[in-house]
């Protein structure tokens, strides 16, 4: 009695149609990986980073109603060594330091001043790309912005300490291009007690921009001895305020309220007319119109670096 077997066997043909089928998959696989690769080496998922412990996760801010705008641009050296936010090392304005407290709020308005693709985010990490906050990036590693490009994203500080704004291009912040954000406890300032509700008051106020001839003294209105010096501005909680500043100078300046008249990052109300990176140049004019917040001494100052400590400074008292 004979038992057969049947014996499958495949044909050389049909064994390298599979093999070049496999190889396919491989090359096509490997072409999509690599084509991606920036995705990879960027900052991973919000997800991702909290489960590692690599985002900030205190949970969320009260926010105090604080609002800070701070001016962002992208900028490199002519030999690309030195990348940068809005001056070179050594000059006015590199990488400026914001100080706030937890509650407050930053709005970056950021922009690609340079030749290079940048992109923007906060992180609590000393070191690396890693652990952007989100809600604060702007563009991506993956997706960054050309130069002439801009965007804006916004941050609120969840606990007090260090925070570092980056670009988040791999490599670009061991460059140079990261600025810290030092948060401090949430103390509301100089005011006492809340804001009041609008009052329907009305009050108009003329601060102008003057300076000394050597430049050592600056000034609103009149400069130290003369007659309208700095004048004291009271109002109540909810009045409505317009400030209106001609600089009347030589020099770049810009106009803003705040609690401490060192701390030039951390306008108040909405108060500013222009910026410290765009600021009003000789000849031009601005104004800003707002309500005063909670009762207090604040006070209304230059916002250029250096220039309140050279006197462009006065009291804005609210009752």
């Amino acid at each position: 009695m004979s038992h057969e077997q049947n014996v499958y066997r495949t044909t050389p043909a049909r064994t390298g149609k599979m093999m070049a089928i496999m190889l396919g998959i491989c090359i096509v696989g490997g072409a999509i990986f690599f084509s991606l690769w920036d995705y990879w080496i960027s900052q991973p998922a919000p997800v991702v980073a909290m489960m590692a412990g690599s985002v900030e996760s205190s949970g969320p801010a009260v926010a105090t109603g604080k609002t800070i705008t701070q001016d962002l641009v992208f900028l490199e050296s002519a030999d690309f060594r030195n990348l940068v936010f809005n001056a070179l090392p050594g000059e006015p304005g590199n990488n400026p330091t914001i100080n706030m407290s937890v509650g407050d709020k930053v709005v970056f308005n950021v922009e690609n001043g340079g030749k290079s693709f940048h992109a923007f985010g906060v992180t609590k990490a000393d070191e690396g790309f890693a652990g952007i906050i989100p809600g604060t990036e702007v563009a991506s590693a993956s997706n960054p912005l050309k130069a002439g490009e801009s965007g804006s994203s916004e941050f609120i500080a969840g606990e007090e300490g260090t925070y570092y704004y980056i670009c988040t291009v791999p490599g670009h912040r061991e460059q140079g291009m990261v600025g810290e954000i030092i948060v401090g406890p949430a103390t509301g300032g100089s005011s006492s007690g809340v804001a009041a509700g609008p009052t329907g008051v009305s009050h108009e106020f003329e601060l102008n921009f003057v300076e000394s001839s050597d430049f050592r003294t600056l000034a609103f209105n009149a400069l130290p001895g003369e007659d309208g010096h700095n004048p004291e501005i009271r109002v109540n909680s909810g009045d409505e305020v317009t400030i209106s500043s001609s600089n009347n100078g030589k020099s770049f300046h810009a106009f803003g309220v705040v609690n401490n008249p060192e701390d030039f990052n951390n306008v108040i109300w909405g108060s500013e007319i222009a910026s410290m990176s765009s600021p009003l140049k000789p000849g031009e004019g601005g104004s800003t119109t707002f309500l005063a917040g909670a009762p207090g001494t604040y006070y209304y100052i230059c916002t250029v670096p250096g220039h309140a400590l050279q006197g462009m400074q006065g009291t804005f008292i609210v009752e």
